[in-house]
């Protein structure tokens, strides 16, 4: 990937004898909102530990704008800012104080820019107010602002919609796509929620026991001529076999007295014509759109996206 930001190179996580995350490789790119998904335990947090330097990696390499985490830790950090579970700021301090030292940190970030990230996660109106007043939402939206004050080019979020209300986590994903579209950040996220996931990211990446199953374009996913067919007759074994002659055996099972064809919406009219030509008194035909809910646990064997 040509304007990649973050790349993954055959990384791998291992503890004695078992293997946390096992040769991951993939690219992100600038202005991008990227998601793991995977079942529980499947090496997400680990990623991301590995990826900010919460803990070593025991194989590959992560480079961010090219530079090498393992070899040049503090110049690769500059390019990132993260919030891995909760963010951690002074209660009893107001949420301008908050960011002013945090700026102390960082060179260069100026009132100028302090105030730019104010206005752009939309915390001027509650911005000299003590920290412990604010809800979860907005104190989510404050670790953000912290988190970018030194302009990253990659914000890593870890479970950032936890404990947040609808409205709460519909305000983060605007803001979030607010960010890469006028800082040209790269955004990792990862969540339990799927739906959210769905609305929030452009790409996922599908991790399961520590290994990476796909990475799917979310666009493409929504896209998907993939579509289940449903139909109901009188003489189920006729049909199936009639059906599976029709379509080479691809995408044609029989479940319960029912055939489902997985394929195009399109097939309906020469799948009914056919059926009824050959004499059969078809009871009903009905299409469902494929979720993505049903893709991904397909991908990860039945196993809860989270």
């Amino acid at each position: 990937m040509k304007d990649a930001v973050l790349q993954l190179r055959n990384v791998t996580k291992t503890i004695g004898r078992r293997t946390i995350v096992s040769d991951l490789s993939f690219d992100i790119p600038a202005g991008e909102v990227f998601g793991f998904l995977g079942p529980n335990g499947a090496g997400k947090t680990t990623t991301i530990r590995m990826i900010v330097g919460l803990i070593s990696m025991t194989k590959g390499e992560v480079l961010v704008k090219g530079v090498s985490v393992r070899k040049q830790f503090e110049q690769a950090m500059t390019h990132i800012g993260a919030i891995v579970e909760n963010p951690e700021m002074y209660k009893f301090l107001t949420g301008y104080q908050n960011l002013v030292h945090y700026a102390r940190r960082h060179s260069g970030v100026t009132k100028q820019r302090i105030n730019d990230v104010v206005k752009l996660l939309g915390l001027q109106n509650r911005i000299h107010e003590k920290v412990k007043r604010y809800s979860l939402g907005m104190r989510q939206r404050l670790g953000v602002a912290q988190a970018i004050l030194h302009k990253p080019s990659v914000l890593i979020l870890d479970e950032p919609t936890n404990g947040l209300d609808p409205a709460g986590i519909r305000e983060l994903r605007d803001y979030l796509r607010k960010l890469t579209k006028e800082e040209g950040i790269a955004v990792v996220v990862s969540s339990h929620l799927l739906s959210e996931m769905e609305l929030m990211c452009d790409r996922v990446a599908i991790i399961q026991g520590g290994k990476l199953i796909d990475v799917r374009s979310l666009q493409e996913a929504k896209n998907s001529k993939q579509t289940k067919i449903i139909v109901e007759v009188d003489d189920s074994q006729s049909a199936y076999q009639l059906l599976s002659e029709a379509f080479n055996g691809q995408g044609v099972s029989l479940s319960g007295g029912m055939i489902e064809v997985m394929g195009d919406r399109s097939f309906i009219p020469d799948m009914t014509r056919l059926l009824v030509k050959a004499g059969l008194e078809v009871y009903g035909i009905h299409a469902s759109q494929r979720s993505l809910e049903d893709q991904f646990l397909e991908m990860t064997g039945g196993e809860m996206v989270v």
